[in-house]
C-alpha cells in the first residue's frame, strides 16, 4: 500500500506536535526548578541575613550601658531587615540545682502537682532528681541510684553532681512522665542562677507556686514592678525587693523561712533574646550572660525556634 503525501504530512505534523509538547513540558519543568532554586537561594540568603541581624542585637544588648527599655533594642532598618531584643533575668525560672541543694522536694512536688502529676509519682520523681544531684550513693525513699539504672542497661549513672544542662534532666528516672504531663517543662527551669526566683522578673504563676499561695497575691507583685504607667520595661519601673515581695505574698506573716528562700532579689544573670529578621525570615539567638555590668561571662549561647 502506497502512503499518500497528505497522510505523510499529517503524520509528520502529529510527530512535530508531540515533540513540541514534550519540549514545552520540559521547559515548564525547568522553569519551575529554576524558580524553586531561586526561592531557596533567596530564603537561605534571608536566613543568613536574619541571623546576622540577631547577632547585632546580641552585641548591642551585651553592652552594660544598654538598659531594658533602650530604643536601640528594637531596630528596623527600612529594607525589611532589623532585630528585636529583650533583656530579662534568668532568675525568672526555677533553678533546679538551687532547689535540690536546698533539699526542697516540697517545691518540686508543688510544681508537679500543678502539672497534674499523681501524688505518688511526684515524690518518686523528686527523689530521683535528688539522687542524681547529691554526692553520695545513698538512695532516697523513692529515688534511684546506680543499681536502678543498671537494670536498664545504663551504666555510670546517676552522675551525683549538679545538672550542667536542662537536657541532662531527661536522663533521670521518671522524667518521661514529666515530658508527657508538661512538654514545655524546660520553660520552667534553669541551671544558671543558683538562687531563688527573682521577684523582679518571675511570673505571677511561678511566684504563686513557690509561695504555695494565691495567684492574685502574686499578681500584685507584678503590678508593683510595672510602675505608674503599668507597662513592662519602661523607665518608671521600680526595683522590687525580696522583702517587699514576700510581704505582698503574705510569707512574712507565716514566718516560713523555707518558702522565703524560694525567692531572691534581682540577680546578676541576664537572659538576652535577640530575634533578627530579613525578607520575612526570622532567626532567634539566646545568650545567658552573667555579670553583664562588670566582667561578663557567657554561660550559654544557642539558637532557638521563633515561637
Amino acid at each position: 500500500m502506497i502512503t499518500q503525501p497528505s497522510q505523510r504530512r499529517g503524520a509528520a505534523l502529529v510527530a512535530v506536535f508531540w515533540i513540541m509538547a514534550i519540549l514545552g513540558l520540559a521547559i515548564v519543568t525547568l522553569m519551575r526548578v529554576v524558580s524553586y532554586q531561586v526561592d531557596v537561594v533567596a530564603s537561605q540568603t534571608s536566613g543568613i541575613e536574619a541571623r546576622q541581624q540577631a547577632e547585632k542585637g546580641l552585641a548591642v544588648a551585651s553592652n552594660s550601658l544598654v538598659n531594658k527599655w533602650d530604643p536601640l533594642l528594637k531596630q528596623n532598618f527600612g529594607d525589611g531587615t532589623g532585630y528585636n531584643v529583650e533583656i530579662t533575668s534568668e532568675g525568672q525560672f526555677f533553678d533546679i540545682n538551687y532547689i535540690l541543694g536546698k533539699g526542697d522536694k516540697a517545691l518540686l512536688r508543688q510544681i508537679f502537682d500543678y502539672w497534674g502529676i499523681e501524688s505518688d509519682m511526684q515524690s518518686e520523681i523528686a527523689d530521683a532528681l535528688l539522687d542524681w544531684w547529691d554526692k553520695g550513693d545513698g538512695e532516697e525513699l523513692n529515688g534511684a541510684e546506680f543499681e536502678w539504672y543498671e537494670t536498664l542497661g545504663i551504666y555510670n549513672q546517676p552522675y551525683n553532681r549538679p545538672f550542667y544542662s536542662l537536657d541532662e534532666m531527661r536522663l533521670v528516672k521518671g522524667m518521661a512522665l514529666v515530658e508527657a504531663a508538661q512538654p514545655r517543662w524546660r520553660d520552667w527551669f534553669t541551671v544558671y542562677t543558683n538562687k531563688g526566683l527573682d521577684v523582679g522578673e518571675a511570673s505571677a504563676e511561678f511566684m504563686a507556686i513557690a509561695a504555695e499561695g494565691e495567684v492574685v497575691d502574686a499578681e500584685s507583685v507584678v503590678d508593683m514592678r510595672l510602675g505608674p504607667d503599668g507597662i513592662k520595661n519602661t523607665e518608671d519601673d521600680p526595683s522590687v525587693s525580696k522583702q517587699a515581695a514576700i510581704t505582698q505574698l503574705g510569707l512574712d506573716e507565716d514566718n516560713d523561712g523555707n518558702k522565703e528562700d524560694r525567692f531572691s532579689d534581682e540577680g546578676s544573670t541576664d537572659r538576652i533574646e535577640s530575634v533578627g529578621f530579613s525578607g520575612g525570615i526570622r532567626r532567634k539567638l539566646v545568650l545567658i550572660l552573667n555579670n553583664r555590668s562588670g566582667n561578663p561571662t557567657i554561660l550559654d549561647r544557642r539558637e532557638e525556634l521563633v515561637k
